[in-house]
């Protein structure tokens, strides 16, 4: 009877363990599960900014002959430190995807250990960079080391003369071919080469991009020019639409629509019919895609942003300067996104010029 009894309270207790283990799981999984947006967008990407200094003044982003930027203070950047800590607890929201941009983020020093942090946290599937190149044939081997995955890296143009109006310093061509072949010897598999396609400036050079890269494994993204930020004097008569873009790449080398590979991909991509590669185009003002965009942004000084087109941020330096524990933060961040109803790509056709309000920089914000 007495060893009757010790077995049904043994019984008993592993039960309520079990039970006890049970509910920890479920709160364990759905606090990994994504939180979601005011639209029911899932909260999956974080793409932030390591610097807002560029060695480039491109047309699309800060004009040469615009206002001199004013640039973050450098005691004022985010550390390293508390970059990699708010990555942790926004993978522990949902991201699984962390992109780093800048301005131009091979400007920062020592940028291979960040990445060797992000590379260390439990849950991050995916990280990139995106960069100008120009600094990338002295670090790509680096970078690879340290962790980072996928790179992108932006090419307006194979053409010097082109190329060099586009980045406003005169910069060769030349220095960022030599990066993609660096960033292929260090191991880096396909990579993203990014095109603004500005009607008049660089809508000559589609052609030449696509050939140039037919039969290699990297894809040419062709990106409708954009009014982010309010300094490149954007105008929706510079916009190459990707219907055109598709019509003129598919008139010299035939293309087919190819599906997407997960929800929330910004590129609808078309192979070649002969196998030999694919391209991209980013549609974000003649085919907005707001309603299943699952990315957060943040800049240098730590300001979130719900939104590429944000108006204002969400200043993370603050809490972080009180003391806040990570509960504590990670409930802060999750009530950002939570509160988002941005969808500005969208609306834009519905606002007068005049209505538009004063957006964030890009060279700020990060593409």
């Amino acid at each position: 009877m007495q060893v009757s009894n010790v077995t049904a309270h043994n019984l008993l207790s592993l039960k309520r363990w079990l039970a006890c283990w049970r509910i920890g799981m479920n709160s364990a999984q759905s606090a990994m599960r994504p939180v979601r947006d005011l639209h029911g967008r899932p909260l999956t990407q974080l793409r932030f900014s390591v610097t807002d200094r560029c060695n480039f003044r491109c047309l699309y982003c800060m004009p040469a002959d615009g206002p001199e930027p004013c640039f973050v203070a450098r005691e004022e950047l985010m550390s390293y430190e508390q970059l990699a800590r708010v990555v942790r607890l926004l993978v522990e929201l949902g991201v699984s995807r962390v992109r780093l941009t800048g301005g131009e983020p091979l400007l920062r020093t020592d940028l291979d250990r960040l990445v060797q942090m992000l590379a260390a946290i439990p849950g991050l599937d995916d990280l990139a960079l995106t960069t100008n190149g120009y600094l990338l044939a002295t670090q790509a081997e680096k970078l690879r080391h340290a962790g980072l995955q996928r790179l992108n890296i932006s090419l307006d143009s194979l053409d010097e003369q082109v190329y060099q109006r586009l980045n406003g310093r005169d910069l060769s061509v030349e220095r960022v071919l030599a990066g993609i072949a660096a960033a292929e010897r260090a191991g880096f598999g396909p990579l993203k080469l990014n095109c603004v396609v500005i009607r008049g400036v660089n809508d000559s050079s589609v052609v030449d991009l696509a050939r140039h890269f037919l039969g290699t494994p990297h894809t040419v993204r062709f990106i409708e020019y954009m009014d982010v930020g309010n300094i490149n004097r954007w105008s929706p008569d510079q916009v190459v639409p990707a219907d055109e873009i598709i019509a003129m790449i598919d008139a010299e080398m035939e293309l087919t629509p190819v599906a997407p590979d997960r929800s929330g991909e910004v590129a609808r991509r078309y192979r070649y019919v002969d196998g030999e590669g694919e391209i991209g185009v980013i549609t974000s003002v003649t085919r907005p895609f707001c309603h299943d965009c699952d990315r957060i942004r943040m800049g240098p000084d730590g300001q979130l942003y719900t939104c590429l087109f944000a108006s204002h941020g969400h200043d993370l330096r603050a809490p972080l300067k009180a003391g806040a524990s990570d509960d504590e933060l990670r409930v802060w961040l999750a009530s950002i996104w939570r509160a988002r109803s941005d969808r500005y790509s969208e609306e834009r056709a519905l606002l007068s010029k005049g209505k538009r309000s004063h957006k964030v920089e890009m060279f700020r914000i990060g593409g």
